[in-house]
């Protein structure tokens, strides 16, 4: 499974947005047949946060169905949306209203897999917040059905549609930086306190032990999906549910999978074959502190071997080109380090330069060779939607990412250094390191 754009196939993904036929069924949706002037019928699961947003770039789509499993949490989107039809379960949604041509998910990462598949079953374009999923598995899982079912899936790494990525994909190409041979990335951000400051001083990173009332209308059991069985407290729900190993991908999906996209398109990396970490305060409930992950990637396409470091919680070394002038990011982004010089981007791939400025004032760039995305990313993918072409950051892309940044969390929770078979999707010198590969799921529930 290829997990890196040629120009060729870049361009394909990108080129026939202009272009719209009317499709068959099962391209745009069992339901039913749409043109390029038709509007899509979008519905909306986990619209409480980053999904209302999301939707606000789809509004000039139909917005025809709201559900998530907190109603107070998602008031101001739902109130934003009157005319939609609002739900809690989005398995009854599903089944139910028979309008709807495409799916947004964003809720917490432990469950957009089992949603995610579940619209694609039933014939639903599907946007997926990053990171895809929880898990290995189910990002192969993922990648392998939406590739079979021939719908529209779209990972949410706006990064992917934006100018960055071209511009570090096209330099590189072009030779500015020489042969890559490594990478540093980071996101420098922490989760530190765990959850809300106001318990985690006195639960520190262990399972809050008082018992909180459950909100109203909150439907906790929905909301924990395939996660194990614990009660509701504000420590998980709303927000703060990413540094918890049950729920979320901490840092390495979070920052990890914009960060590492322009990377891996770019170099045209594939699966790693070993990944090493160090963590501080290394605990079975909650992601590190810090971390410092190595992923070391073989030689593919007459392109060298790559060591790719990955600091969470802090950053690398200050490269010796910025010593005399320059700062790095201070929240997050990539240094690609080429044997002729190096170029240093933000945690999108945004705002790319060669550095030293020196270096950037006296490169010649290439012409513009890649297509570029009309809009945000959103628009991307109702534009393949309706052109019949995949989306940029389609599952069979996205998938393989997030992969490579479950396969980082892996090695962080073992503290050591993993050997892996991608094919046959196993940690071969860490026998006990298989069982974060897949998730046992919460009984009632399956992928």
């Amino acid at each position: 499974m290829k997990t890196s754009l040629t120009r060729r196939s870049f361009f394909q993904t990108t080129a026939a947005a202009a272009v719209f036929t009317i499709l068959p069924g099962r391209v745009l949706g069992a339901e039913r047949r749409l043109s390029a002037n038709d509007k899509l019928n979008v519905a909306g699961i986990g619209i409480g946060g980053m999904g209302g947003g999301n939707l606000r770039n789809l509004e000039q789509e139909n917005i025809v169905a709201l559900c998530d499993v907190d109603p107070d949490y998602a008031a101001a989107t739902l109130k934003r949306y009157p005319n939609a039809k609002v739900w809690t379960d989005y398995r009854e949604m599903l089944e139910k209203q028979k309008d709807i041509d495409a799916v947004l998910i964003a809720t917490p990462d432990h469950t957009h897999a089992i949603i995610s598949m579940a619209a694609m079953k039933a014939g639903k374009h599907v946007y997926c917040q990053k990171p895809l999923c929880h898990d290995v598995y189910e990002a192969r899982m993922l990648a392998q059905f939406a590739a079979e079912s021939k719908v529209c899936t779209q990972m949410g790494i706006q990064g992917h549609s934006m100018e960055g990525i071209r511009l570090i994909c096209e330099w590189i190409a072009d030779g500015a930086i020489g042969e890559v041979c490594e990478v540093d990335a980071w996101c420098s951000l922490t989760y530190y306190p765990w959850g809300h400051a106001s318990w985690s001083s006195k639960w520190g990173a262990a399972r809050p032990t008082d018992t909180v009332p459950l909100p109203e209308k909150l439907n906790w059991d929905l909301w924990l999906g395939p996660a194990p069985e614990r009660p509701y407290h504000p420590a998980y729900h709303p927000r703060v549910w990413r540094c918890w190993w049950d729920f979320g991908n901490g840092m390495m999906g979070d920052r990890g999978a914009h960060t590492l996209d322009p990377v891996v398109t770019a170099l045209k990396l594939g699966a790693p074959t070993t990944i090493e970490a160090t963590s501080s305060d290394l605990n079975p409930e909650t992601h590190p502190i810090s971390a410092i992950v190595t992923f070391q990637f073989p030689a593919r396409e007459k392109m060298p071997p790559v060591k790719l470091t990955w600091y969470e919680g802090t950053r690398p070394p200050c490269p010796p080109e910025l010593k005399n002038g320059g700062e790095m990011p201070k929240e997050g982004g990539s240094l690609i380090k080429g044997s002729k010089g190096a170029i240093m981007s933000g945690v999108y791939g945004n705002s790319p330069r060669l550095i030293p400025e020196t270096a950037m004032q006296a490169y010649k760039r290439p012409p513009k060779s890649l297509p570029r995305i009309r809009g945000a990313h959103e628009q991307d993918w109702v534009d393949a939607i309706k052109s019949g072409r995949k989306a940029g950051a389609c599952f069979e892309y996205s998938g393989p990412l997030t992969e490579t940044c479950l396969l980082g969390n892996i090695a962080k929770r073992t503290d050591a250094r993993i050997e892996w078979d991608a094919a046959n999707l196993k940690v071969t010198n860490l026998p006990e390191a298989n069982k974060y590969v897949r998730a046992e799921y919460r009984k009632g529930w399956s992928l």
